[in-house]
C-alpha cells in the first residue's frame, strides 16, 4: 500500500465520519423530542432502528460516491 493510497483512504474516512456527525446533529435538532431520552431511558427500539437505517443509507450513498 502506497502512501498516496493510505492518505486517500484516511481522508475519505474522515469526510464520511463528518457527514455522519452532521446527519446525527440534524436528527437531534429536527426531532421534537429528546433523542437521548427516548433511546436510553424509554428504550424506544423503533427510534434506534430508524436512526440506524439513516446511517446505513448514508453509508451506501458515500460508498457509491467513492466508487
Amino acid at each position: 500500500m502506497t502512501l498516496d493510497t493510505f492518505t486517500s483512504v484516511i481522508s475519505i474516512s474522515v469526510v464520511g465520519l463528518i457527514i455522519f456527525g452532521i446527519a446525527f446533529l440534524l436528527i437531534v435538532k429536527i426531532s421534537p423530542f429528546s433523542v437521548k431520552k427516548e433511546i436510553e431511558e424509554d428504550q424506544n427500539t423503533s427510534l434506534g432502528i430508524l436512526i440506524g437505517s439513516i446511517f446505513i443509507s448514508l453509508a451506501i450513498i458515500i460508498s457509491a460516491a467513492i466508487s
